[in-house]
């Protein structure tokens, strides 16, 4: 695929996570004018230059071209100095708009099904509507500090130039290690044919809110997480954007919720 220009409606943003060749990457994924998901690297988010950032329900244009490293169809390659976003991010009480976009993706209501079209098909991004989530688990990472290795990917932007050598260039923010990690558990069909799943949230939306949980209410965070995580938002209209892994592509991990409000059904007079 030569390089092309494309118009992207961004969807998923996950957490950043330490990269030798980047300092630190986040998986970036949307849907293109025709209705595709697609995945973008590399994005380091937080080191780009302001005017290239950009937040989910938002436009970009950039140049892409197929990843050369990366066999799965969606993932592309992205020129981050090529991204122009476009001032207009859709608000979140623009939900018919954002539905409307979002009509020409396929939506999974079950998760085997996802499984069945990756070993088919190679599928590597799928967007499923589970029938109920079960509950949510929060497990201690082994290690709440970053290794020696991995603080020297975050730090080696500061000490070379790289991608981004601009004057403009922003000083770096050392990142945070999440200190928990996140499953949903979720259930895929009804009655006794219901069957149950459960995958990591990597949702850069999830972390954040884990640190303004902690910050606003110390060690009470978690009452105030679950209740957004097990409450609010599985009581929304709740779908998960989910991406498989590079390496093991049998393994997938949820990478964005999207979660519009239920849609009010209303009943034909005759």
């Amino acid at each position: 695929m030569a390089i092309v220009d494309a118009r992207i409606l961004i969807l998923c943003k996950t957490y950043p996570s330490p990269s030798g060749k980047y300092a630190e990457t986040t998986c970036v994924a949307g849907m293109d004018e025709s209705g595709k998901l697609v995945r973008l690297f590399p994005v380091p988010f937080r080191l780009i230059a302001k005017e290239h950032q950009f937040k989910k329900w938002q436009w970009i244009r950039a140049k892409v071209e197929k990843a050369k490293t990366d066999h799965r169809s969606e993932s592309l390659t992205i020129k981050v100095d090529t991204i122009d976003r476009e001032e207009f991010v859709l608000p979140g009480r623009e939900w018919a708009e954002r539905r409307r976009l979002l009509s020409p993706l396929n939506v999974y209501q079950h998760f085997d099904e996802i499984d069945a079209a990756q070993r088919a098909t190679n599928l590597s991004l799928a967007l499923i509507k589970p029938a109920r989530i079960v509950g949510l688990d929060i497990e201690k990472v082994s290690d709440p500090d970053w290794t020696e290795e991995e603080l020297a990917k975050l730090v080696q932007e500061q000490k070379q130039g790289g991608l981004f050598d601009a004057e403009d260039k922003p000083s770096i923010r050392a990142l945070i290690k999440l200190p928990f990690d996140f499953y949903y558990r979720y259930e895929c069909g009804e009655g006794p044919t219901a069957k149950s799943f459960r995958h990591k949230l990597l949702d850069w939306e999830v972390g954040a809110l884990y640190w303004t949980c902690y910050h606003r209410h110390g060690a009470d965070w978690e009452r105030y997480f679950r209740q957004k995580l097990e409450k609010e938002i599985p009581s929304k209209d709740l779908m998960l954007l989910m991406g498989n892994q590079h390496r093991f592509q049998n393994q997938w991990l949820i990478i964005s919720l999207i979660y519009p409000p239920h849609q009010v059904q209303t009943e034909l007079a005759f």
